[in-house]
């Protein structure tokens, strides 16, 4: 396989401090990729579909039914406590030679029996070559701040993004090329976003025709149906997007920040968006994110290696504190949000991989999808809703959760 060259984190910094408002993302690792002409796709011949399988255009998806391995939704019987639901969320979500994490968490989830969603930026399944094919709002045909994988990288995406939902993963959407700033995505308009998304959509429902591979099968979910939610690049431009997703019919949106709290909804979409979280080692609060701890550590991505093993331990008391919070208090769900990268020698990497081996050692705790969370928070009550929410975070219910929640 090809390596990647290398790609830039997109320098944009946290607040650190009660509110911690204002939030940031990387491009995905600490690789720069540069638009550039493809090695010659793989040509075998292509697998057979499974004989339930519908093809969907050119094949490149299918719809094979209901997803394996999603769980029943169970309505809280009165005076029952709460699950603590941690969503694990992945930014860009592509398979890069070298770091080869999207595979290696997949094993991570299995062994931890967690459920992850994968926010896929549509680039990620287009060759440099074919860039002219992405229109992107108020930008040039084929600009991106991310720049495009090599076939290698787009093969092993492909392969691994197609496997993980057979595995009971959600994949979502990242968008495609990563504007932020002053001239990216938070000028859009709701009509521009309706744009993107319907770009991000034609990626990965034509990259068979857009790659030349043959020797893999088509992805196994129909892309229509399965995309029911994003986050937008560096948590920007929220307000617009959520007007075109509520008109597309999705039902969550992940690209603002708040606080631990059970989430409600705006414009008719669930709000799950990333949490202000106690900062270890620090004072005040940081967003749950990779980048946003990284940023406030070290600024850049390649900070001091005598710092890094302060570093990760700090990147995993603060993701353990915000899950402390609301396992002990009021058991919203707890939303962590990655990029599949190398920052500071992959030490939050290693911090994502042992909190996610803590917490599933604690009793009533499920690492599920956003869209398992959505499935059973649609499927209680409304009034025990509206009871939840109620409950600032750091507080217990009055009286216990069994008078608490007996309605």
């Amino acid at each position: 396989m090809a390596q990647i060259d290398r790609r830039t984190a997109i320098s944009a910094g946290a607040a650190v401090g009660a509110s911690a408002a204002l939030a940031a993302c990387g491009s995905g690792n600490d690789k720069k990729a540069s638009p550039k002409e493809s090695a010659k796709p793989v040509v075998k011949k292509s697998p057979a579909p499974t004989a339930s399988a519908r093809l969907i255009g050119d094949g490149s998806t299918s719809d094979t039914g209901p997803q394996p391995h999603q769980p029943k939704p169970e309505k809280l019987q009165p005076g029952e406590t709460p699950p603590q639901f941690v969503v694990i969320s992945w930014d860009g979500a592509g398979e890069v030679d070298g770091l080869n994490l999207l595979s290696h968490f997949r094993e991570v989830a299995k062994e931890t029996k967690a459920s992850m969603t994968l926010f896929l930026s549509g680039l990620f399944l287009l060759p440099g070559d074919k860039k002219d094919l992405y229109k992107p709002p108020r930008h040039q045909v084929g600009a991106s701040d991310i720049g495009y994988l090599d076939d290698g990288d787009i093969h092993a995406t492909i392969d691994n993004i197609g496997k993980a939902w057979l595995e009971g993963h959600e994949i979502g959407t990242h968008f495609n090329g990563h504007f932020c700033g002053s001239t990216g995505v938070s000028q859009w308009s709701p009509a521009d976003w309706r744009s993107e998304i319907e770009q991000a959509k034609s990626f990965v429902k034509n990259w068979r025709t857009n790659t030349g591979f043959t020797d893999l099968p088509p992805l196994p979910f129909d892309y229509d149906k399965e995309l029911i939610g994003g986050r937008t690049p560096c948590l920007e431009g929220s307000d617009n997007l959520r007007i075109a997703a509520s008109q597309l019919g999705w039902r969550y949106d992940t690209s603002s920040t708040g606080t631990q709290m059970w989430p409600g909804k705006v414009r008719n979409l669930w709000d799950v968006s990333m949490q202000s979280i106690p900062f270890a080692g620090h004072s005040g609060q940081v967003i749950s994110m990779d980048y946003n701890i990284m940023y406030n550590q070290s600024v850049g991505t390649r900070g001091k290696p005598s710092m890094r093993p302060k570093w990760q331990r700090e990147a995993v008391d603060t993701y353990m504190a915000g899950f402390l919070r609301a396992y002990d208090f009021n058991r919203a769900p707890l939303i962590i949000g990655n990029h599949f990268e190398g920052w500071n020698g992959g030490i939050y990497m290693r911090a994502v991989e042992q909190v996610m081996r803590k917490i599933v050692t604690y009793p009533d705790a499920r690492i599920v999808s956003f869209r398992q969370l959505i499935d059973w928070v649609e499927a209680q009550d409304p009034a025990v809703l509206a009871k939840l929410r109620t409950l600032p975070y750091g507080s217990k219910p009055t009286g216990g959760w069994a008078q608490f929640l007996t309605v």
